[in-house]
């Protein structure tokens, strides 16, 4: 009884924290994307053409795309040889950070085109903190689930909390609402 008790404890905190990172992963996301093209293509490239600014803020949207599979490969490389627990909370913090970091960040009107770099330097670190959460947690938690014989938990393990981070979107708009 004790052992299926103990079992049962690793499950929900896998589970727990496999969604509680792709939550804060997604929603990063989801909430960049928002902005890309209402806010920060205005910010941090102003230009003549509304459509360059905004495929340029889109651009950086992708950045953190691209950049995942290099921290599936640093992260994976060094969660085996460290330990994965500590690699995933280094990569939900280096998610965190970034995210933070971008909301401080100064406008091109307050330091020229070092802004959209800093943006960019800070999409590539949200990119690899991303890959490296998403590709070694939403592996061990599908693993660990299926192990266990609960195939209805695989999905939010996985990354499927991606539904709650849609809250994003919300939130997005709603700072559209305060932007003039």
């Amino acid at each position: 009884m004790l052992n299926s008790k103990v079992k049962s404890k690793e499950l929900r905190r896998v589970v727990t924290a496999s969604v509680i990172g792709a939550t804060i992963e997604w929603y990063d996301f989801f909430l960049y994307g928002v902005m890309a093209g209402i806010v920060f293509n205005k910010l941090y490239f102003p230009g003549s053409d509304p459509v360059v600014s905004t495929m340029l803020a889109y651009g950086t949207f992708a950045v953190g795309f691209l950049s995942r599979p290099l921290g599936g490969v640093i992260f994976g490389h060094f969660g085996d040889k460290i330990g994965r627990k500590s690699m995933l909370v280094m990569t939900l913090m280096i998610m965190g950070v970034s995210t933070f970091l971008i909301g401080l960040l100064p406008t091109y009107a307050q330091v020229g085109v070092a802004a959209p770099i800093m943006l960019w330097l800070r999409r590539v670190l949200q990119g690899i903190g991303w890959g490296g959460r998403g590709g070694r947690c939403g592996t061990d938690g599908v693993r660990i689930c299926a192990a266990k014989g609960t195939w209805f938990l695989c999905e939010p393990a996985a990354g499927g909390a991606c539904d709650w981070a849609v809250s994003g979107f919300g939130c997005g708009c709603l700072a559209v609402l305060y932007i003039d």
